[in-house]
């Protein structure tokens, strides 16, 4: 087999079409093949993006960290730093560009502004972003992975984060996988005590919005099923 990628045909090597197409058009193998640089004797670096993509779908490499990478065969610890820091960086570059969102009552403009972090999830992410008193994004935070189950463990979390950067205040995320973007009594029951907790606190949780592919809900906007 032949594993080096300059016996490839120019048309074939990714690099090339980079150049040729314009890097909006490779494939997720071809953007992966071009950081990863090189493969191994027994694979080329085609090879090896395209078994790094069997292993785990594109949206998991959002949340990996470069030790589970390193152990791959062909990946070792400076590839997969290599890789892990590519990953951070698109991260970074998606997050300024929605830093300054415009109003926090805006639910809408939050949903189009944050979307990107729940694409193709299966299961729930709960994310809180942090506000100075601007209304500017201090910072984004993945808080818990999993379904809302325990209101008290989870708001001490999104509250000590708040106190960490000094947040004025607070909008929570989540997705439900289903898109499906109707609350469940525990959605209801969690936020309830969210933002009794932020009036408590001095640091209100402005919003929960239950992210889905095409639609969204806010708390905010049906203020009154709180009972608040």
């Amino acid at each position: 087999m032949n594993n080096r990628i300059k016996d490839f045909p120019v048309s074939e090597r990714p690099r090339e079409r980079l150049k040729e197409v314009g890097v909006e058009n490779l494939t997720d193998k071809e953007l992966l093949s071009i950081i990863i640089k090189s493969g191994t004797k027994e694979k080329n670096v085609n090879e090896l993006s395209l078994e790094l993509l069997k292993r785990y779908e594109l949206i998991d490499l959002k949340e990996i960290s470069w030790n589970q990478l390193k152990h791959i065969k062909g990946i070792g610890e400076v590839k997969a730093m290599e890789l892990v820091a590519a990953i951070e960086l698109g991260k970074r570059v998606l997050l300024r560009e929605n830093k300054k969102l415009e109003k926090l009552e805006n639910a809408k403009s939050i949903w189009e502004g944050t979307k990107y972090l729940f694409i193709g999830l299966k299961q729930e992410y709960f994310y809180s972003l942090y506000f100075n008193n601007k209304q500017e994004l201090i910072k984004k935070k993945l808080i818990f992975i999993g379904t809302i189950n325990s209101a008290t463990t989870h708001t001490r979390e999104i509250f000590k984060e708040a106190y960490l950067v000094s947040a004025t205040s607070i909008i929570c995320l989540h997705n439900h996988p289903s898109n499906d973007t109707t609350p469940s009594k525990a959605d209801i029951f969690f936020t309830s005590h969210l933002m009794r907790t932020g009036q408590i606190q001095g640091i209100p949780v402005v919003d929960h919005i239950i992210v889905g592919e095409e639609s969204y809900y806010s708390f905010y906007e049906h203020k009154d099923i709180l009972n608040l």
